[in-house]
């Protein structure tokens, strides 16, 4: 992952995740739908039912995981090796063997969804989000260790990333106990987005810089223009973000009859639900009004 296709794939990857949980958490505000638990019925009936309920965000997690941990160890020559035949014996290659533990821990978070979603008899969503969880803490990890030799433009763009791991660690805490939450799910997915981003900006910052001429290490602007970078990243994000519901919105709006029927269905639930109180109240007078005349009965001689 030291140079720049192994910051670029990883960023692809999480922009287009975090693009998928967009839709995701978009779809379930405008239907006001479960963010877990869609009620959306199936496209399909019969032999192709069960592809739909596939947890295609699991198998994407697992195929992406698998071809990092392959080109990771395509990419050192002579073999991914632990430690060396010298005396004493040294270890070798620390940051590829970190790399190596983050894709695999991509690779069981996937399956992990697949098991949950696909294979249990009941779907269990602490499983999902448990391991998601456990990831990140080990990214965070592996991230702080990651630096320790590092200065500078480098130093500086890999702060900026173990803030956005940080906080995503932090959200995906939370979400053990609310997963249902729809501005925790909202702020997972623009920090699923940030992160992305950023690694690709860090692959062109760092191994192949816009002007042809590397930053400067010793030149204050370049690291101050990083954190401006950074916050442009921000605000781009935010505005996708609000892209893509503004674009939802109006893509259900015509093209979905449900939301529409959901329109046209609150007027009528609303009056008949009036009528029933009134309805209630009115007996619950007349109610009362039998009992006064009974009680005026009896007390008169």
């Amino acid at each position: 992952m030291g140079h720049f296709i192994g910051h670029m794939y990883p960023g692809l990857f999480l922009v287009f995740y975090g693009l998928y949980q967009a839709i995701v958490v978009s779809k379930a505000a405008i239907f006001n739908d479960s963010l877990l638990y869609s009620s959306c019925p199936l496209r399909n009936k019969g032999r192709w039912a069960r592809l739909w309920k596939l947890s295609y965000r699991g198998l994407l997690k697992m195929v992406t995981g698998s071809l990092l941990i392959a080109y990771e160890i395509s990419c050192v020559t002579g073999g991914l090796k632990l430690m060396n035949r010298e005396l004493p014996p040294r270890f070798m290659f620390p940051k590829e063997w970190q790399h190596l533990t983050m894709f695999v821990l991509l690779s069981l978070n996937g399956c992990a969804d697949v098991t949950s979603k696909n294979l249990l008899p009941q779907r269990c969503v602490l499983l999902e989000k448990g391991t998601l969880v456990l990831t990140f803490y080990v990214l965070l990890l592996l991230l702080v260790s990651h630096v320790q030799d590092s200065s500078g433009v480098e130093l500086q763009t890999h702060s900026l990333l173990i803030l956005v791991v940080f906080l995503l660690m932090l959200v995906l805490t939370v979400e053990l106990w609310a997963p249902e939450m729809f501005y925790l799910s909202l702020i997972e997915t623009f920090l699923f987005l940030l992160m992305g981003s950023w690694l690709i900006q860090a692959a062109f910052i760092l191994y192949r810089p816009v002007t042809g001429y590397p930053w400067q290490d010793d030149d204050i602007s370049d690291i101050m223009f990083i954190t401006t970078f950074f916050c442009w990243h921000l605000m781009i994000n935010a505005l996708c973000l609000l892209g893509i519901y503004g674009v939802s919105f109006f893509w259900h709006r015509c093209h979905s009859p449900s939301l529409k029927l959901m329109e046209t269905k609150e007027a009528p639930y609303a009056t008949s639900t009036v009528g029933s109180l009134y309805n209630l109240l009115q007996e619950g007078e007349q109610a009362e009004k039998e009992e006064q005349a009974l009680l005026l009965s009896k007390s008169s001689p």
